[in-house]
């Protein structure tokens, strides 16, 4: 089968399963129905394209017979055939953990309705962006998936809610007027958008107005990717959310801004002429963001700031623009995906079992859900870079190819990156040794839920004697069965496993990680498929 002349299916098919879940909008099993099946199609497809691409082979498909650069096309590479397949995994991931969850509460008639609508426009808005081949149609993938992030960050309509939406919304609204104003000097300038056709037009044009144009495209790939200083919308607009809406957001929307940032920076700006600047924003960001986190007594909000912190990890590897870095950059951009939506998933699961996610308020979850704390403590591993796991591997290609690359400015950015590595670990350790280790009981707050199950729990393993650990044990499980839906805790491991994944396969998915950066840094393959010569 021919997967590549088929690519335009993983914007189509989201687009036609909104519609059709839009139709029979009163009828919320039929909906999970369609958008569970749309979804599983869309990922098979996006199998067929990562082994198309495999091996370096970079494909276009121009839409409606008008060649570029005067028509629509759709570039289809090693890298856009990754982010799709990553972000369609964890996409069904999420979906199923929201099914389950809704089945669990019996929300038939509530904003579920218009949830899965608006799941499935969010995706076809982002697989629209990873396969753009100009920059307006990128804009256009932005677009879709804001405007259907609006109305999943504020179902429910709760006043924290709507509040972080405005937030959300303003940010969003500025950084799409400065994309767009860019769009229009960029065309003001070499008449056209066409990416592959600007990698050679925006070469003819003076340093001057080569680095206005770079800036403006920086400034707001760097609002939607959630670099500082332009960072600091997201922690307070991710957390008020769904847990499910939260963990899609945190896995896929500032993805789309770093791959909006690899593919300009090594298409159009192969120069490098910000990349001083850009470790210096690499820096700021990890090291900014983790001591955000670590203020945090939320755990949601903990996770948000880790989110923003290892942001700076991607800026780092594009920064230092070597095909080893490239490659850890796209490998860590995988792994980032799916560790940070496991770990949001963990989070609305605690924030079920326990009432709240609040630090302060936790305690015992190692003793009433052993199952909850392995699913806390696989991703979180990983996150804190513990050997030898994917998180671990990333950064030790980020930072090996850094120290080759070599120069002041470069190592003291490596330092940043190993005190954000270590003071994630502390961090990560925190929230095991309140929420996980310590007695509910000593909470500061604790909640009546936790010290009542704890103290039974305590209770029935000292009366039970000999079978005390037995009897405890069934009950951890009885306690456990009534709180957190088989689904919730299913779907999580699944992506807790992809996470592991990562580590198991990680010499061919780094040697194809490296294929794909040797393509991106060569630019010929992207602009002899866009724009055949003769």
């Amino acid at each position: 089968m021919d997967f590549m002349s088929l690519s335009p299916l993983a914007v189509i098919l989201p687009i036609l399963g909104a519609g059709a879940t839009f139709v029979v909008r009163r009828k919320v099993r039929w909906q999970r129905i369609i958008t569970i099946g749309v979804l599983c199609l869309t990922m098979l497809l996006e199998i067929g394209m990562v082994a198309a691409t495999w091996n370096g082979q970079t494909y276009a498909i121009s839409i409606a017979g008008w060649d570029a650069p005067f028509g629509i096309a759709l570039v289809v590479d090693g890298f856009s055939a990754f982010m799709l397949l990553i972000s369609t995994i964890v996409s069904l991931a999420v979906l199923l953990f929201a099914t389950s969850q809704g089945l669990a509460d019996g929300d038939e008639h509530g904003p579920v309705s218009i949830f899965h609508p608006a799941y499935l426009i969010l995706l076809a808005g982002v697989s629209n962006a990873f396969m753009a081949a100009d920059l307006f149609n990128l804009y256009v993938g932005f677009e879709i998936f804001l405007t259907a992030s609006y109305v999943l960050l504020t179902l429910g309509g709760t006043a924290e809610r709507i509040r972080s939406g405005i937030t959300y919304v303003v940010v969003s609204v500025v950084s799409s007027i400065l994309f767009l104003t860019a769009i229009a000097l960029i065309y003001a300038a070499t008449g056209t958008v066409n990416m592959a056709d600007l990698s050679v037009k925006l070469g003819e044009l003076d340093a001057g107005t080569q680095l206005i144009l770079h800036s403006f495209l920086l400034i707001a790939f760097g609002i939607k990717a959630a670099v500082f200083p332009l960072s600091l919308w997201l922690p307070d607009s991710y957390p008020t959310a769904p847990a499910p809406v939260t963990a899609v957001f945190a896995g896929l929307l500032t993805k789309v801004g770093v791959y909006a940032i690899v593919r300009t920076e090594t298409l159009l700006f192969p120069e490098g002429r910000v990349n001083s600047a850009l470790l210096i924003v690499a820096a700021a960001t990890m090291v900014i963001g983790i001591f955000g986190a670590l203020a945090q007594a939320d755990f949601k909000r903990m996770l948000s700031f880790t989110l923003t912190s290892h942001i700076g990890y991607l800026i780092f590897g594009i920064a230092v623009g070597t095909e080893v870095a490239m490659a850890a950059t796209i490998y860590y951009v995988g792994h980032h995906i799916i560790v940070q939506t496991s770990l949001f998933m963990v989070a609305g699961l605690i924030e079920r079992r326990a009432g709240s996610a609040n630090l302060t308020e936790l305690g015992s979850l190692a003793k009433l859900s052993p199952a909850l704390a392995i699913l806390f403590f696989i991703p979180a591993i990983n996150l804190g870079g513990i050997p030898p796991f994917s998180g671990f591997m990333g950064k030790f290609g980020l930072l090996h190819a850094a120290a080759e690359q070599g120069g002041v400015l470069t190592w003291l950015v490596i330092a940043a990156g190993l005190l954000t590595s270590l003071l994630t670990l502390l961090a990560i350790v925190r929230v095991w040794a309140r929420a996980f280790w310590r007695r509910a009981a000593d909470a500061e707050n604790p909640t009546e839920t936790l010290v009542a199950e704890s103290k039974e729990l305590t209770s029935v393993v000292q009366a039970g004697g000999n079978s005390g650990p037995l009897l405890g044990a069934k009950l951890a499980r009885r306690m456990e069965a009534g709180h957190l839906p088989w689904g919730m805790r299913y779907s999580t491991g699944v992506l807790v496993a992809a996470g592991i994944a990562l580590t198991v396969f990680a010499g061919p998915l780094f040697a194809f990680c490296q294929r794909v950066a040797v393509e991106l840094l060569a630019r010929e393959p992207y602009i002899t498929a866009v724009l055949p010569p003769g």
